[in-house]
């Protein structure tokens, strides 16, 4: 059986002391070693085959190096899934164990896996949400440092990252305007949610900003799904005095839009131009042509709230934080100049 290699034998191989090896192989004391020497022990360690005793280091330091995810859906659906793959390249790059549990919206589980988290000395617990959403946080929460993922909450203590919802429905005006619209129209979702306000203010005071305005009718708020979009572009596309555009609260609307748009012999973007909110690749690389939509940030979040949460594991009077993260613009083929 081979002999497990330990970090005298990374050491001797290396030319180094014991303490110089710690220190490159630690996310915590690594600035203490030249960028060449880290990198000289590191491919070392890695031509030996040596993984660092975390367990040890736990000890040492008294930390864990695991942080808790709790999610509602986020595993079980295919819209936020990198959310957790964000959260997870972070956790893995700074030397720590990502442990994701999800509660499918059963509330006496997800205190039940809170509790279990803190049973396996967790050194922190990202709390996600798979949208946008204000949130009263557990009260088991507050035995373990915390960051709330796509969610806002009241609680002062908690820093808290989310989509910039505003910047979103101003990246989807500008894109309309810039391309020659001036007859443009929103299908909204009917839920009272941080997005649904966000995206059309900021849709609303960017058309403003350009002299232009989004009369009642040409506002419509439906079910955020596929059938909820297409009643709405129906409606919208129907009669005489008709929007060249139509900004959609997400892909899943737009889709609907698009076979609204086809229904009444509408081609997009010659006769109507669409933009989408999320990058769902299922549907906005799918639909022909391409469709035009901001990115929601899912992956960039989850990043950040693992960086987040280390920082203040590493510094507790850190200030707490309610960031927004902006949704780039994903451009295709659904938007082009109106005829006219």
């Amino acid at each position: 059986m081979a002999t497990k290699v330990n970090i005298r034998d990374v050491a001797k191989a290396a030319g180094v002391s014991v303490t110089t090896v710690s220190h490159a192989l630690s996310e915590a004391h690594t600035s203490r070693v030249n960028a060449q020497t880290v990198q000289h022990i590191k491919a070392i360690a890695g031509e030996l085959g040596y993984a660092p005793n975390r367990l040890a280091r736990g000890l040492r330091n008294q930390r864990s190096q695991i942080l808790g995810l709790v999610s509602d859906e986020i595993t079980t659906t295919p819209f936020a899934g990198a959310m957790i793959q964000g959260a997870q390249d972070a956790a893995s790059e700074h030397g720590h164990l990502l442990m994701v549990v999800n509660s499918g919206l059963d509330n006496e589980l997800e205190r039940q896996e809170i509790r279990a988290l803190q049973q396996h000395q967790v050194d922190g617990i990202i709390y996600a949400r798979m949208f946008n959403q204000l949130v009263s946080v557990p009260d088991e929460l507050g035995a373990v440092p915390a960051i709330v993922l796509d969610a806002t909450t009241d609680n002062p203590a908690l820093s808290s990252v989310v989509p910039d919802e505003f910047g979103a429905g101003e990246a989807a005006a500008e894109l309309l305007v810039a391309a020659g619209h001036r007859s443009i129209a929103m299908i909204n979702n009917e839920d009272d949610i941080p997005a649904a306000h966000g995206r059309l203010a900021g849709f609303r005071e960017t058309l403003l900003r350009h002299g232009l305005q989004l009369p009642a009718g040409r506002l419509v708020a439906a079910h955020p799904s596929t059938a909820g979009g297409r009643e709405a572009a129906l409606q919208l596309l129907s009669g005489t005095d008709l929007p060249t555009a139509l900004f959609c609260f997400n892909d899943q609307m737009a889709m609907g839009a698009y076979q609204a748009a086809g229904h009444l012999g509408l081609a997009i973007p010659d006769d109507v131009s669409i933009v989408g909110v999320d990058n769902l690749e299922l549907i906005a690389d799918a639909l022909w042509p391409g469709l035009s939509t901001m990115a929601l940030p899912h992956y960039e979040m989850g990043r950040w709230a693992v960086l987040k949460l280390l920082n203040e594991l590493e510094n507790p009077d850190e200030p707490r934080l309610h960031e927004k993260i902006p949704c780039p613009l994903v451009e295709r083929f659904s938007v082009a100049p109106p005829k006219n």
